[in-house]
């Protein structure tokens, strides 16, 4: 039993790497044997040649620092459109009025390409406040949209019982709409931080600001130092895979929290 855990650990987790890491070594292979193996490396660098230069940055101070800064500017955009887009979806699900003002807004946010946010939050304020703002932006409408689906799918008949039986607000918060969003708010929110990764990494490589992962992808591609590109690369994508599965274990061991 144990022999076939493992087998199927291997089988979902170690074998899609090895495939993919076999076809990027191929295609760097058969540009090389193109090109003659001349500049092979600036456009298709071998596996070998990014951990290289990744074991390189990851040694240097610098390349922590880099990384806690882009950390903290994305993490803080995904908290606070988290809690405004949550506090939006209450007041637009309460509120005709505030309905009707709001939503028009947030559906123009989400329709807005990511490049115009930037540009034009880079006129109003400092570069290095704009990763943070672009992130919020980006989860903000994600996380309105299904908190309002969720707190309008309510069961009727579960608050039609609750005030039957005169339950306080709170009680009827923590007993009927909070069971009833939490899947919408986890769907939410885990969806949000690739979201986040994207808009906020893409914001840094626009507006450069001085320790960022988006600055340093900037400074390869300008000094074609193609290696450290795909280094940095992997380095967002192996931060949001993490931050996704830490955030989604958070998520479940918190089921069953809100009790009364």
């Amino acid at each position: 039993m144990a022999a076939e855990k493992i087998l199927s650990w291997l089988r979902r987790n170690l074998l899609p790497v090895l495939f993919w890491l076999g076809i990027w070594y191929l295609g760097a292979w058969l540009l090389e044997v193109r090109l003659n193996g001349r500049g092979n490396e600036l456009l298709l660098p071998y596996p070998a040649s990014v951990l290289r230069s990744l074991r390189t940055l990851c040694v240097t101070s610098k390349f922590w620092m880099t990384v806690s800064r882009s950390l903290l500017r994305i993490l803080s955009g995904l908290t606070a459109g988290i809690v405004i887009g949550s506090m939006l979806a209450v007041a637009t699900c309460v509120s005709g009025w505030c309905n009707d003002l709001l939503a028009p807004a947030i559906r123009v946010i989400r329709a807005t390409p990511v490049a115009s946010f930037i540009l034009l939050i880079l006129l109003w304020t400092g570069r290095d406040n704009v990763p943070t703002i672009i992130a919020a932006l980006m989860v903000l409408p994600v996380v309105w949209e299904n908190l309002s689906q969720g707190i309008r799918s309510a069961d009727l008949q579960l608050l039609e019982m609750a005030r039957a039986y005169r339950f306080s607000p709170v009680k009827t918060i923590f007993l009927i709409y909070i069971p009833t969003i939490r899947p919408y708010f986890s769907a939410a929110v885990t969806t949000s931080m690739g979201l986040a990764w994207k808009s906020g990494v893409a914001a840094e490589v626009l507006c450069l600001p001085k320790f960022a992962i988006g600055t340093q992808i900037y400074n390869s591609k300008i000094y074609l130092e193609v290696p450290d590109l795909f280094a940095w690369t992997l380095v967002v994508v192996t931060l949001s895979i993490l931050l996704e599965k830490i955030l989604a274990h958070l998520l479940k061991s918190g089921r069953g929290g809100f009790r009364t």
